[in-house]
């Protein structure tokens, strides 16, 4: 007798979708988004919510991020789409999901969203709590990089090369009265900037190691059709 391969059986399509947001804090932010999905998968499967997978020897959750989140960035809104094989509400799977959470890990919103639409993310913010008796030497820095025409970094990552970021910078802000910094950038088929770029731009690269955590305050979603994979890297992002 021929064995034919145990090949699990799922259906084509998923029925329903979910859109979480969540933040990432504390010792988490050091986790990385192989392992973040890791526990996203484990969090799903504890609260025995009905996830899609996909088809063949090895089905894996259908669950996408909308970006990945760089080691060591705390992230106040992240996002992740879940695919489901059954109708389920938001609020439920929201509050199913919170039990099965760890500590650094928060649940903050969830929506139900058409099964062939996606996030695509065309902005993001990332924000800075800086020294005081810094601020006045970081207003005139932020000053002159916003008048440049262009701001040229070295990239090592092959292919080496020399990059302007200055078109994907929309704003750098800087409230002097808390040390409050927030850069505001576009992400498109081109790129974006890095945070150690633009920490290195402002001359702030030191703060990181001063004990001073780098956040990404928020993403700019796009529905679009469904992403397979993350727009960019860990590094781009």
């Amino acid at each position: 007798m021929v064995s034919t391969p145990n090949i699990r059986t799922v259906p084509l399509r998923a029925v329903d979708k979910i859109r979480f947001t969540f933040r990432k804090d504390g010792s988490l932010r050091w986790l990385s988004h192989h392992d973040l999905l890791r526990t996203f998968e484990r969090m799903l499967r504890r609260a025995q919510l009905p996830v899609h997978h996909s088809a063949g020897f090895h089905p894996h959750p259908r669950l996408v991020f909308a970006l990945s989140l760089p080691l060591g960035v705390v992230g106040l809104a992240e996002v992740v789409e879940v695919e489901f094989d059954e109708a389920i509400l938001p609020d439920d799977a929201l509050r199913r999901l919170r039990t099965q959470s760890p500590h650094g890990l928060s649940l903050l919103d969830a929506k139900s969203i058409p099964i062939g639409v996606g996030a695509k993310v065309v902005g993001l913010c990332y924000a800075l709590t800086v020294p005081l008796e810094r601020c006045r030497e970081l207003s005139e820095r932020v000053a002159t990089v916003k008048a440049a025409p262009e701001c040229l970094v070295e990239r090592t990552r092959p292919p080496k090369r020399t990059l302007d970021i200055r078109p994907f910078l929309r704003d750098i802000r800087l409230e002097t009265t808390t040390g409050r910094l927030e850069i505001d950038l576009s992400l498109s088929a081109a790129g974006t900037a890095r945070p150690d770029e633009l920490l290195a731009l402002l001359n702030c690269s030191d703060l990181p190691d001063a004990g001073c955590i780098l956040e990404r305050a928020r993403l700019d979603l796009q529905d679009d059709t469904q992403l397979t994979s993350n727009p960019v890297d860990d590094a781009d992002a």
